[in-house]
């Protein structure tokens, strides 16, 4: 399997990130590292791990944002699954493992996700066990996205608690881009109309929150890309969701975008690095 890192200004972190992926019990993978042309010192950070057979290195040039990087570090993957980790996250030593395992005893199923815990700079839990655990198991691919749409939010989880058959993420044209503030999610549901659902119910990685995630703006642009997401899928998928569906994802989808940015300004201090 293929576990690809996007990385762009994360020199806090990123040495942490990818001791997280080698020290995997799984051991069957390469780890394909793509530096987004950072200036911080990351990409002096990753030499590091140049000299490591299961490791590739290398940089892109600036411009397009992280779509562009999601898209050109996946690109290179070769493995039968792929996850993708974002170069601040962290997975937990026996993520890879138990997903691969659920693949394996599940053919039908094209993407495993897992509950996370969300962290703060300093790697303290911030919350334990984030995801629903509603949708624990198997289940079938379009099923789970009425849920996710009807939720208004990310039930499957950030990139690091994903899984997904390479395949199966090909088919779907790779990362949806077109909706940029939930790339991760959108991309999913094109995934999961290719097979099954299967929902580990144990936390396997912890997604970082950064202190330049949330505003004002950031929180009316966020909701309007879920509704804009929720809207297209039903659009490419007749009789996939319903208009309650749609009413209630949308309404659901402001609520809690407002509402994770109170949590953002009240943990404030605690997302930025200490330097």
């Amino acid at each position: 399997m293929s576990v690809v890192m996007p990385t762009f200004q994360n020199v806090a972190f990123v040495e942490a990130t990818i001791e997280s992926v080698l020290g995997q019990t799984f051991t069957d993978f390469n780890l394909l590292i793509s530096d987004h042309s950072s200036t911080d010192g990351t990409w002096q950070v990753l030499q590091r791990f140049a000299t490591n057979p299961r490791v590739t290195l290398w940089q892109t040039e600036p411009g397009g944002g992280a779509p562009a990087n999601w898209a050109a570090v996946t690109s290179r993957a070769t493995g039968e699954f792929v996850k993708l980790v974002c170069g601040d996250d962290l997975l937990r030593p026996r993520c890879l493992q138990e997903q691969v395992q659920a693949m394996d005893a599940h053919p039908s199923v094209v993407l495993v996700c897992a509950r996370r815990e969300v962290i703060d700079a300093q790697g303290r839990v911030v919350f334990p066990g984030r995801g629903s655990a509603r949708i624990s198991g198997l289940h079938n691919g379009r099923w789970a996205l009425r849920q996710a749409v009807r939720a208004g939010t990310n039930i499957f989880g950030e990139p690091a608690a994903v899984l997904m058959r390479r395949r199966s993420l090909e088919a779907a044209g790779g990362w949806w881009a077109d909706f940029p503030y939930v790339i991760d999610e959108a991309t999913y549901a094109r995934v999961l109309l290719d097979g099954d659902l299967y929902a580990v119910d144990a936390p396997l990685a912890a997604f970082r929150l950064s202190s330049g995630q949330w505003s004002v703006a950031l929180a009316a642009s966020q909701s309007a890309q879920v509704i804009a997401f929720h809207e297209a899928l039903a659009a490419g998928e007749p009789g996939l969701l319903s208009p309650h569906d749609l009413a209630r994802g949308a309404f659901m989808a402001k609520g809690l975008s407002l509402a994770r940015r109170l949590v953002y300004l009240a943990l404030a201090r605690r997302l930025t690095p200490k330097g």
